[in-house]
């Protein structure tokens, strides 16, 4: 319940954004009140036990960390340690009816450059890989220190870069990039799957979301390295709740938001506790929700067709053991980093267009990741005793695929995962699978509808929509605070905070510090 009638600022949502704008606008003296719907903090970044009866904290929906810039955790002092992973990465292939896989190793040495060797016969697809990323690697540096910033606009982010670079990158379809730079059909797979993870695109998409949800993928803290929070992705909310909170921010839940009513001197929000409405003034109202969302709260009555359509397929297993290996490589080594399945570049498109036509795709691509191998504190009593965590992630499985005969399709989707993933393995990857106290066996699986359902994602779209530039266009009108941290809607009283901001998307808490950093300038 809240302690006030007014506060300067009200956050609808306590997800990991509206956390770390309430933590920055606490400690910075304002009156703050986090409204959250569900019965706990944290929205898709939690750690749960998806298994009951298992003890093992599984890091649920949201699994990895790379876009959290490292001066907001040292800012907000949360103490939490990111821990890199052993392998990059690993794409086991089947190819001229040989098991064999690609390795990347965390800190690329010998070991990659002769699985390169061995998949492509010589040394030309490392050194373009190689070629490739130090080209990529120079635009992150120069994105990466700017997403903590006011806006600058895309020209004056391209000063300085390599005019042909940024003409690939940012003005032409990813896919000409991909296929002049690479031949080897895995080799532009790999590249291509960050620019294709919750985002359903083609590689040559005239709208360029797929360039978008590449260049986010490889520019956090300039590096681009996606890396494992130890104890589970809720020790990232925690922390930021823990700041929030220690800095006298109010957080609520089982408090959801019902309507956001503007006016001149701020606005008033609507919330229920479960048994009956409360009402709450605010100087700013900060929406921690999708936009599509926001419309709604606001009193509007959005068309169906602007709803984002999210695209993928989420599976957690627990493993009684990690299974073997076709190829003969060490699993422990392969699953260490993100495991590719069904993903040469040639399997991407023809599942971006078996998915646009209606149809499941047939190979289905997807990673997986083994976060109790970085991790194992997550297995709590059943660590060190071969048990692992392994999470799935399918692409090109977007929310229309599951409108009708939702069940059935889903059961087919998570079958063909499950089918693509064996092609690799010496055994059934179900036999490897733990059953929890009840016999039952240890997968959960989530389409689209589920993840709207589960945490208001419209579409169950994760990033609550197309990623955007994160930089302004000439012509936009950078007047107010809002607008210059990229926050701004068509109400002065209500910013956005969350993944739907201009620099949102993924775990970042970059829409919570900028829409923080708004607020601050305004007063």
């Amino acid at each position: 319940m809240a302690r006030r009638e007014r506060y300067d600022v009200v956050v609808a949502g306590g997800g990991h954004n509206g956390l770390t704008a309430a933590a920055y606008l606490a400690r910075a003296g304002l009156s703050v009140l986090v409204l959250e719907r569900l019965d706990h903090l944290g929205g898709a970044a939690v750690s749960a036990e998806a298994f009951p009866g298992t003890g093992v904290r599984l890091s649920r929906y949201s699994y990895l960390v790379s876009l959290l810039p490292e001066s907001i955790a040292r800012e907000l002092e949360l103490g939490v340690e990111l821990r890199s992973r052993a392998t990059a990465s690993y794409s086991p292939v089947l190819r001229g009816g040989r098991h064999t896989g690609l390795l990347v190793e965390h800190d690329e040495a010998a070991a990659t450059r002769e699985s390169f060797r061995a998949l492509t016969g010589g040394d030309r697809e490392y050194d373009a890989w190689r070629h490739f990323y130090a080209d990529v690697a120079k635009v992150a540096a120069k994105v990466a220190p700017s997403l903590t910033e006011p806006l600058v606009t895309g020209r004056e982010m391209a000063a300085g870069i390599d005019p042909d670079v940024w003409t690939a990158l940012v003005q032409r379809p990813l896919g000409e990039l991909v296929e002049s730079r690479f031949s080897d059909d895995l080799v532009r797979g790999v590249v291509a799957t960050d620019a294709l993870i919750g985002t359903f695109a083609g590689m040559h998409d005239p709208s360029l979301a797929q360039n978008r949800c590449f260049l986010y993928h490889l520019v956090g803290n300039g590096t681009g390295e996606w890396r494992v929070p130890v104890g589970g992705m809720g020790a990232v909310t925690d922390a930021l709740a823990t700041a929030a909170a220690d800095a006298g921010a109010e957080l609520v839940t089982s408090a959801g938001v019902s309507s956001i009513a503007a006016d001149d001197d701020g606005a008033e929000v609507t919330w229920h506790d479960g048994e009956r409405a409360h009402g709450v003034r605010a100087g700013v109202v900060l929406a921690n929700v999708a936009p599509w969302v926001l419309r709604i709260l606001m009193g509007e009555d959005p068309d169906e067709s602007d709803k984002p359509v999210g695209s993928q397929l989420k599976i957690n297993f627990l493993l009684s053991r990690l299974p073997a290996l076709r190829s003969g490589d060490d699993p422990a080594r392969a699953f260490a980093g993100t495991f590719h399945v069904a993903e040469e570049y040639s399997s991407l498109e023809q599942a971006f267009a078996q998915a646009s036509a209606g149809e499941l795709p047939e190979p289905q691509p997807g990673e997986l990741y083994c976060h109790s191998l970085t991790d194992p504190s997550i297995l709590g009593d059943q660590a060190g005793r071969g048990v692992h965590t392994l999470t799935y992630f399918g692409l090109h499985l977007p929310e229309t695929l599951f409108r009708t005969d939702t069940e059935a399709r889903k059961a087919e989707a998570v079958r063909r995962a499950i089918a693509a993933i064996d092609v690799h393995l010496a055994e059934p990857l179900l036999d490897c699978v733990l059953r929890g106290p009840d016999g039952s066996l240890c997968v959960e699986a989530k389409i689209p509808q589920e993840v709207e359902a589960d945490l208001a994602m419209p579409g169950g779209h994760i990033f609550h929509g197309d990623l955007s530039w994160p930089w302004a266009s000439s012509r936009e009108a950078l007047s107010t605070p809002a607008q210059q941290w990229g926050v701004a809607t068509e109400i002065p009283s209500v910013l956005l905070c969350g993944s739907g901001a201009r620099r949102g998307g993924a775990v970042s808490g970059l829409g919570g510090h900028n829409a923080a950093q708004a607020v601050l300038a305004a007063r």
